[in-house]
């Protein structure tokens, strides 16, 4: 899983059928390199600013409800940003 913040959202008038219904964010990871940004699918209503736990590869699938091209979605919002060290 990756902890990551939600900097906007991917508008896309056109796509697959199987992604209608899920929303895409634009995803910064919250450890590591934040210039590699990517795109995760969304069901559960995370918005722009929020922190987010998302699900990636091949431990996706298990977690959508339906088939469908998806290689990272967001599984939970954080509540609190993790404390690191005393």
């Amino acid at each position: 899983m990756i902890l990551g913040t939600i900097r906007g959202t991917v508008v896309s008038t056109r796509k697959c059928r199987n992604l209608v219904g899920f929303k895409l964010l634009l995803v910064e990871p919250y450890f590591g390199d934040k210039s590699q940004l990517f795109v995760a699918a969304d069901t559960i209503g995370a918005g722009i600013g929020e922190l987010v736990l998302v699900t990636t590869d091949e431990t996706t699938q298990h977690a959508l409800d339906r088939s469908a091209p998806v290689d990272a979605y967001v599984v939970g919002i954080v509540d609190a940003p993790p404390q690191l060290g005393k």
